[in-house]
């Protein structure tokens, strides 16, 4: 049952987009003062209609943990096909010749991320995934979106099937997802893979939270590096 209290939470989570979003048409710049730092590197996968902004308070935390920041500006603003957003930010960290990557990608990011650790990634240059409310079974409100790089994210689409059939990568992955998402209904639970579900209502708004960040930390203080 959806109570008074996470209806307002979602009109803060809708508030908190458009803050986002039209911060960054104001604030133009990009993630080049994030590049320094002495431990593995980790690339943002922003959401569809997103640029790599929406998790700018993801690179201040863990570049001020040492983590060298990468984001790909040539995504845009994500409105490529999953299969087509895997080929570009592949192309990334192939001419940068990043390797050991952690991707910590917010909703469609997750799915390109897991597009290029089962199809595109075949020397296996990332190490893992921490996927922020992703909607890895698809969503059912896509099917009544009005454009088609929505409607991709219905349940039924053919990459969404391929990739869910793909369990292997999922050991590699930490799905972290809201108590309760509206856009994503079903959830973002993911089989075999570490799954932390926060406190929060939202799709947008865990990703300025303190919530956010210490389950991140959680996860890269837990995990092994894959050799």
């Amino acid at each position: 049952m959806i109570t008074a209290r996470d209806l307002g939470a979602f009109v803060a989570d809708r508030l908190y987009q458009a803050r986002t979003q039209f911060g960054h048409v104001f604030r133009r710049k990009s993630a080049d003062r994030y590049h320094r730092g002495e431990l593995a590197p980790v690339l943002l996968l922003p959401g569809v209609y997103e640029t790599w902004h929406f998790l700018r308070p993801v690179a201040d935390h863990l570049n001020a943990r040492g983590h060298p920041i990468h984001a790909v500006a040539d995504l845009g603003y994500n409105r490529l096909t999953i299969a087509d957003s895997a080929a570009v930010v592949q192309r990334y960290l192939d001419v940068h010749d990043l390797r050991a990557v952690i991707v910590v990608a917010h909703s469609k990011g997750g799915l390109i991320a897991k597009h290029m650790m089962t199809i595109d990634d075949v020397t296996g240059r990332i190490d893992r995934l921490i996927a922020v409310n992703s909607p890895f079974a698809g969503s059912p409100l896509a099917r009544f979106a009005p454009s088609a790089t929505l409607r991709a994210f219905a349940p039924t689409d053919s990459t969404l099937a391929a990739l869910a059939a793909n369990l292997d990568v999922n050991r590699r992955i930490a799905s972290i997802f809201s108590r309760r998402d509206p856009l994503i209904p079903g959830g973002s639970r993911l089989d075999g893979a570490t799954n932390i579900e926060l406190a929060m209502v939202g799709h947008f708004r865990p990703l300025g939270s303190q919530e956010l960040l210490d389950a991140i930390d959680r996860v890269l203080d837990a995990a092994p590096r894959r050799e």
